[in-house]
């Protein structure tokens, strides 16, 4: 008997996806918990693996749109057998060359019919008129637009900046990479101290902590730090939870795991859910400055970027300094103009002066 292959439920709020790509072709074997194809929805994308081992008969393309629980495959275990020897797939190939020569007579044959048939590339006119091509929207894109646009027509969103001297934070991690890699089996990145320093303004100002529902304020008691990780399939948030709790090495070691799992599409809707305030590095895309946008129903986003050497003052001295400007986007319903500045500066402190973040002073 065929076993079917259904979409599976992957959340309780998803009610469609795109099967956008098959691993194993119509009429190729497949082992039990193969991979077998990858489901796009509008917050995950998620491998599923074959239910049995078998012969795989297609009944949707590659891009289609397709329903929970919809029907998109059957496996017929009873071909399985005949898999493992190499023989039976030759004769198999042999039937479907075979047709190729005969339609290829078939148009040789009537020299006059070649003709029309070359005409057939004639889609050459549309190609060359058309200067764009038109595509579906992905439903992670779609979730994205839709997402930015909210974020954009219910938050009143203001952005406020200020600039950091990276001095201090660069020469730590050159004095202690060598050792901390050894011990952890990461490197000691930016983004670390950045994450520290976010739950340390955070708890110095508890109304970038916040979030409206309804009539209703939301504080929260949890410091669970959204981090922005951009791939070729769109923008993912995870979130590194109970991050007063964690040491550098546990932050960056989550970060990583959190970056590989978006590369391989593996991104779970628990990974992506609960933050409280949201990193953005557009410095590593080499953004200067930008005004981030709000990931609802968080009350705050901070924007990285560039670091950049500029002529800075110190001590009445025109220096050369890593600098790197900050931009810290906030929902005005909820914080005041003097939280958010007070916030951003209290980030800014703690990046100038990252050992009261180590001996968290």
């Amino acid at each position: 008997m065929k076993v079917e292959v259904k979409i599976p439920s992957v959340g309780e709020s998803i009610t469609s996806g795109v099967l956008s790509i098959w691993h194993k072709k119509d009429g190729e074997q497949v082992a039990a918990d193969e991979l077998l194809f990858t489901l796009e929805t509008d917050k995950v994308s998620q491998e599923v693996n074959a239910p049995a081992a078998g012969v795989v008969s297609t009944k949707v393309a590659e891009g289609t749109e397709v329903k929970i629980g919809q029907l998109v495959a059957e496996i017929d275990p009873a071909a399985t057998g005949a898999a493992p020897a190499t023989p039976p797939p030759a004769p198999a190939a042999a039937p479907a060359a075979a047709p190729t020569p005969a339609p290829a007579p078939a148009k040789s044959s009537p020299a006059p019919a070649p003709a029309p048939v070359v005409i057939e590339p004639a889609p050459q006119p549309v190609s060359s008129d058309s200067r764009a091509v038109r595509k579906k929207m992905t439903p992670l894109r779609r979730k994205i637009a839709a997402q930015l646009v909210k974020a954009q027509h219910t938050a009143a969103i203001l952005t406020t900046f200020n600039e950091c001297d990276m001095s201090a934070v660069m020469s730590l991690r050159k004095a202690l990479q060598e050792d901390f890699s050894k011990k952890h089996g990461v490197k000691l990145g930016f983004m670390s101290f950045f994450v520290k320093a976010v739950v340390d303004a955070l708890q110095a100002v508890p109304a970038i902590n916040s979030r409206i529902d309804g009539d209703d304020l939301i504080l929260n008691n949890s410091y669970d730090v959204g981090v922005a990780v951009g791939t070729e399939k769109g923008l993912f948030v995870p979130v590194v939870r109970d991050c007063e709790k964690l040491s550098f090495a546990d932050i960056e070691t989550r970060l990583a795991a959190y970056a590989a799992k978006a590369r391989e599409g593996k991104i779970s809707l628990d990974d992506l859910s609960g933050g409280v305030f949201t990193i953005s590095n557009g410095g590593v895309y080499g953004s200067l400055l930008s005004t981030p946008i709000l990931n609802p129903p968080q009350s705050g986003i901070l924007g990285m970027h560039k670091i950049q050497e500029r002529p800075v003052v110190v001590n009445g001295q025109i220096v050369a300094r890593p600098m790197m400007y900050l931009a810290l986007s906030y929902d005005h319903r909820v914080v005041d103009g003097k939280e958010a500045v007070t916030f951003l500066i209290r980030v800014k402190d703690c990046i100038e002066n990252p050992a009261r973040l180590l001996l968290g002073a």
